[in-house]
């Protein structure tokens, strides 16, 4: 799936009240490769989507975050829009079997539920961009998980660090559950968060610190397509650029948030130490 520059770059030019000269002028390129692009007759270069999407995003124009709001309006009854962060473009079918096997619960195809989220896990990387999905999940089994003992437990054992526990009936149960389903709607664990459960399966905190910890470094609800039969109820309906201007705007707002809930964690440590189970007293 291509960017829909041309659409793209009519929409800047409307939103900003600019002339295709005033724009080929503000971002120093010929008029008439203005032209050919709203027309859709030339492919637009790397320099080229560089400099119309930074030009934009620096002027205000969060095209990327407009989309979202007009997409949203035109879903379907029961459908939901999600969003996939890619450090790459995608090729070919969507296949749940091209994940890799230690993510939050193995092999997948990772979504989540806002386009600022999706971009903040791929900026750092040079030809990333962001996929917006029309998402049915009509006639699908549905796996919910929320912060709590069973949700650490499952990624921990996904992260592999509960393989020495594998053959537990709790961890079996565990894993039959997380897979007992066409996709799963769970809290996103980043590698902070991770570090937090990892705590927690070192014996070093407790189940109900953990928690806490972890509710506070929420960074929302993702979204993970784990049949064929799911990735099936998905639709790609938008690739976005994402300029480096917004990169380094989107990636100061996780660094200023995960400052914040760093402090939380600290906090909640302490509040709730003593309290709830550690790991060697749950397996037992």
């Amino acid at each position: 799936m291509n960017y829909n520059f041309s659409k793209d770059l009519l929409a800047i030019r409307e939103i900003l009240g600019i002339t295709q000269e005033e724009l080929a002028s503000q971002i120093n390129v010929q008029r008439v490769t203005i032209s050919r692009s709203e027309l859709g007759e030339t492919s637009p270069s790397a320099s080229l989507l560089e400099k119309v999407y930074g030009y934009a995003f620096d002027k205000k124009v969060n095209l990327g975050k407009l989309k979202e709001m007009l997409w949203l309006e035109n879903l379907k009854p029961n459908h939901k829009l999600l969003f996939h962060g890619a450090k790459n473009m995608i090729e070919g079918d969507l296949d749940v079997r091209k994940g890799r096997a230690n993510n939050d619960f193995g092999q997948g195809f990772y979504t989540g539920e806002s386009y600022a989220q999706a971009i903040s896990f791929i900026s750092n990387f040079d030809k990333s961009c962001v996929y917006f999905i029309d998402f049915d999940p009509s006639d699908l089994i549905c796996r919910k998980y929320n912060v709590d003992q069973e949700w650490m437990m499952t990624i921990a054992y996904y992260r592999g660090t509960l393989e020495q526990y594998e053959s537990y009936p709790i961890i079996q149960e565990l894993i039959k559950k997380s897979r007992d389903c066409d996709y799963i709607i769970a809290p996103i664990a980043d590698n902070r968060m991770f570090q937090i459960i990892n705590s927690f399966i070192a014996g070093e905190i407790t189940d109900e610190q953990c928690k806490h910890c972890l509710a506070a470094t929420n960074l929302g609800y993702q979204y993970v397509f784990i049949s064929d039969k799911s990735v099936k109820n998905t639709k790609l309906i938008e690739r976005s650029y994402i300029s480096d201007s917004e990169k380094r705007y989107y990636k100061g707002i996780r660094t200023s948030d995960a400052k914040l809930g760093a402090d939380k964690v600290k906090l909640a440590r302490v509040q709730y130490r003593g309290q709830g189970h550690y790991i060697d007293e749950i397996l037992k």
